[in-house]
């Protein structure tokens, strides 16, 4: 399982936390504040008209490098998809899904930032926490 946020939103220092370098860490009010005043662009939060560009956008990727999704849930403000392995380092599989959506939305008159930098792959092989997270997304996805 694969998840990444859209630009400005859920901080490192977050109350609700965050996520750095795979662990899970707590809230931090100088960082989080630190962080929004470090921000380039406003914060991105997708319309549901967004939501369904960037969806179709990765599945017209996945699709065009043969790769299956089992699950795929856009929200306003992240991206959670549940693969299946492939032989590509997960930098790259990331890198392609997230530059196809902000070309697709670019296409339809976007502006600016999308996304984060880095992905968070706390969920790859693992059998269990896999199949927790594909039944989450297919009961939440959008």
């Amino acid at each position: 399982m694969l998840t990444w946020t859209t630009y400005g939103t859920w901080l490192q220092g977050e109350v609700k936390g965050f996520v750095k370098n795979g662990k899970r860490r707590g809230e931090n009010a100088a960082l989080r504040k630190r962080n929004v005043q470090n921000l380039k662009g406003r914060v991105v939060k997708f319309s549901r008209k967004e939501r369904a560009i960037v969806r179709e956008a990765i599945l017209e990727a996945a699709k065009r490098f043969r790769r299956k999704i089992h699950a795929i849930a856009v929200y306003s403000n992240h991206v959670h998809i549940v693969a299946e392995y492939v032989d590509v380092p997960t930098g790259v599989v990331v890198g392609c899904y997230k530059s196809a959506a902000r070309v697709a939305l670019k296409a339809h008159g976007f502006v600016g930032r999308v996304w984060t930098r880095g992905y968070d792959k706390r969920y790859c092989f693992d059998e269990k926490a896999l199949q927790d997270r594909i039944d989450y997304v297919r009961r939440h996805g959008s």
